[in-house]
């Protein structure tokens, strides 16, 4: 591991948009240290260093905005098919669980996990047969194409996916996998 250089501190201190000033509340250190520290007149303590980086990561977390990184795809069904579309669709691309989307709007979803418990003492036919709206559950929690990344992270610890509604119609959809695909860019 290489720690950064001072040059390298303070450019991305100024590529965030942050004062030294502003750093050091948030890092809970004083502004004559950070000054310090981007000059190389002082090596910071290792937990300095830290709560500076931690500040940096936190600040760009807060620039993500949920338009940047759903997916427009939105793979979905509609209320009016049978269950046996649905876990065609699931199957097509190995997915858990999908919106129920009529006409542009979100009106529930359905999940593998709905359809295996149905099928608990009923004839494989007899759920194959039966339409979407006659099973799906609640639809997922909506979004503005802004909202922030964090307040979407949150909603996901809860739920599958997050969607995204722009005028009312679902635009995009956001997944835990989309919130980690930012860990590795």
């Amino acid at each position: 591991m290489q720690l950064p250089t001072p040059e390298e501190l303070k450019d991305k201190r100024t590529e965030l948009g942050l004062t030294q000033s502003d750093l050091a509340k948030r890092a809970g250190v004083s502004q004559p240290l950070i000054a310090r520290i981007e000059s190389g007149d002082v090596d910071p303590r290792l937990s300095t260093l830290r709560k500076i980086i931690e500040v940096f990561e936190d600040v760009e977390k807060e620039d993500i905005q949920v338009g940047n990184i759903m997916n427009t795809n939105v793979i979905s069904a509609p209320p009016e098919e049978h269950i046996d579309v649905a876990v065609q669709i699931m199957e097509k691309h190995n997915i858990s669980q999908i919106p129920v989307i009529s006409k542009g709007v979100s009106v529930g979803s359905i999940s593998e996990e709905m359809i295996v418990r149905s099928l608990a003492g009923k004839k494989k036919n007899t759920v194959s047969h039966m339409l979407i709206k006659e099973m799906m559950g609640d639809s997922f929690p909506t979004v503005s194409p802004n909202a922030d990344i964090k307040m979407v992270s949150y909603m996901l610890e809860r739920n599958p996916a997050v969607l995204v509604l722009e005028m009312g119609k679902v635009v995009g959809v956001v997944t835990k996998h989309d919130v980690l695909k930012l860990l590795s860019d």
